[in-house]
């Protein structure tokens, strides 16, 4: 930490300095200031320096110089070179008694002692007395020495020189006071201030390593887009994405694309212009650079929060998913492909199974019974192959009527009575009032089927299932809620993924195959609506939809019977 003006100058020259040179520097001034005196004695008044009592006074000074120069003072007691200030009283008090009739204010010299017995640090209350009664004895011990009785007009004539050290021996103990502490707190404030910078040097270390150690690009930007950090990982994207013969492209020439790996993201849409305008996103798709190099990168934007809570920049992960991307495809080709060679003779098998069974009589009853336990499982099967190719497409066919939830609701639970008394359920239904919508009654049939079935499995030790709706904000909520299992956070996480069970499903060979949720969700969104999952370990699970009401007074009644009536025409 760089220091400057009069404060570092004394630090360094003086504080910093070892203890004998201290000594000496503080002498110093005296024993230059007699020098000069004796000098000008020697032009001005020759006759003061034929007087052996100012001789003696001026070769004290150049002893008690030597003396600071030759002591080792660091080995001997701390303040034992308070010693010093102490002799100069006497060698003062033989200079001032010499040079009384040829020189006067030779004794004003004593503010040098004082002054260093004062600012010394060193008990200053004995050093402001001390010092006092010093220049006390000074002018005094030569009137005591004086021939003849000794009055007190002449012990009061000179007395004014000690009151005015005494004086200037206080406001330099209480200056000092206040320059030590300051100097004190100024210190510690330092000492501080560079244990707090080496532990920041430390930190931006420790994160410089992170940050180039994990295996996600990040940058991180100012609230101007300008970068303030990336890392290895991610100026290596940087380079990917860069177009053929550049070394270090603007950010809008970068070869970005959106996730169909086609088309060109422009500027403003771009993940890191997205962020630097405040967009919070997380998992976006897209691809950069070009060709067998191209990456999959998912990527996520934070932002960052000044001290006034106002955005300072954002921070900008980017995940490379290239071979998870591929797996997904490669998956969902399978899926797809098997599903449609397993799809034919499924069908064909089904065709032949119902032509057998059009004319029982031909047959025995027990080849009977095994064809329609053929047929069964078939239809079973087909029902699992056409799961898997509605959950490989996002599109599936969504026929929409004017339908009274309540009515679907009422179904499902009756459909679902036999197992969930085999399992000791209760099923409670919370919806009274009709609950008119637009939806396709078979898919949201199948919705609430799925649903309340597994609510059913996974209460294995009996319990209640309720099911209820309501009309939200021009919206139809419906809510299934059992008090089975649950589920931990990272199921629920997962609950929504193909193929997925759940532990204590898997633990207790509950029947399913992870099918049911992600058709039930795509069902669900191709109505435009929502899932949403509340669950706890041991507690239940709450698992409902939101979807828009749609609705309008303008519209047919509904019938009296049946789920549904056609919806009007779109021309209102």
């Amino acid at each position: 930490m760089s220091k400057t003006g009069p404060n570092a100058l004394i630090t360094r020259y003086f504080y910093q300095q070892s203890l004998r040179v201290r000594v000496v520097l503080t002498q110093l001034p005296l024993t230059i200031t007699m020098a000069l005196v004796g000098g000008l004695a020697a032009v001005f008044r020759p006759d003061a320096l034929e007087n052996s009592l100012f001789q003696i006074g001026l070769w004290g000074q150049v002893v008690l110089l030597l003396a600071c120069l030759l002591i080792p003072w660091g080995r001997l007691p701390h303040p034992s070179f308070l010693v010093i200030p102490c002799l100069d009283f006497v060698a003062l008090g033989f200079s001032r008694e010499g040079s009384m009739n040829s020189l006067s204010g030779v004794g004003l010299l004593a503010l040098f002692p004082v002054f260093w017995l004062a600012a010394s640090g060193v008990a200053r209350r004995a050093a402001v007395i001390g010092g006092t009664l010093a220049t006390l004895l000074m002018v005094w011990i030569p009137i005591f020495l004086a021939p003849g009785p000794t009055t007190a007009d002449q012990l009061s004539r000179p007395m004014i020189l000690p009151l005015m050290m005494l004086a200037f021996a206080i406001t330099v103990a209480v200056m000092t006071t206040s320059m030590d502490a300051q100097r004190e707190q100024l210190e510690e404030k330092d000492s501080a201030l560079r244990q707090a910078l080496t532990a920041s040097r430390d930190r931006e270390r420790l994160l410089d390593a992170i940050v180039n150690t994990v295996s996600v690009g990040l940058v991180a930007v100012d609230a101007d887009g300008h970068d303030v950090l990336m890392n290895r990982k991610q100026r290596l994207f940087h380079q990917l994405a860069a177009p053929s013969g550049e070394t270090d492209p603007a950010e809008k020439d970068l070869l970005i694309f959106a996730a169909d790996r086609r088309t060109p993201l422009t500027p403003p849409e771009r993940p890191v212009a997205r962020a630097v305008q405040g967009e919070t996103f997380s998992q976006v798709l897209i691809w950069v650079g070009q060709g067998k190099e191209s990456r999959a990168l998912s990527v996520t934007a934070r932002p960052i929060h000044g001290v006034d809570e106002r955005a300072a920049g954002s921070v900008v992960a980017f995940y490379d998913v290239t071979e998870l991307v591929a797996a997904l495809t490669a998956k969902d080709d399978f899926v797809s492909n098997i599903s449609h060679e397993l799809r034919t003779p499924l069908t064909s098998i089904l065709g032949y199974l119902s032509l057998a069974l059009d004319d029982p009589s031909s047959l025995t009853k027990e080849i009977v019974q095994y064809l329609k336990v053929a047929e069964r499982n078939a239809e079973r099967l087909l029902t699992l192959v056409t799961d898997l190719l509605s959950t490989a497409s996002r599109t599936m066919a969504i026929k929409p009527r004017l339908t009274n939830l309540a009515d679907i609701i009422e179904d499902s639970l009756d459909s679902a009575g036999p197992p969930a008394a085999e399992n000791g359920v209760i099923l409670v239904n919370n919806v009274r009032e009709p609950l008119y919508a637009t939806l396709d009654v078979g898919r949201i049939g199948q919705v609430l089927d799925n649903l309340i079935s597994n609510a059913i499995k996974y209460s294995p030790d009996g319990g209640t299932v309720i099911v209820r709706a309501h009309t939200e904000n021009d919206s139809v909520i419906c809510e299934v809620q059992d008090h089975g299992m649950g589920m931990d956070t990272v199921e629920q996480s997962a609950a929504f993924s193909r193929f997925f069970r759940a532990g204590p499903a898997l633990n207790r060979a509950i029947p399913g195959v992870g099918l049911g949720l992600l058709i039930t969700k795509t069902i669900v969104e191709n109505h435009g609506g929502t899932m949403h999952l509340r669950s706890e370990p041991g507690v239940g699970t709450t698992i409902g939809f939101t979807i828009p009401l749609r609705t309008s007074t303008e519209w047919a009644e509904p019938a009296t019977t049946g789920r549904s009536v056609p919806a009007p025409p779109l021309f209102y």
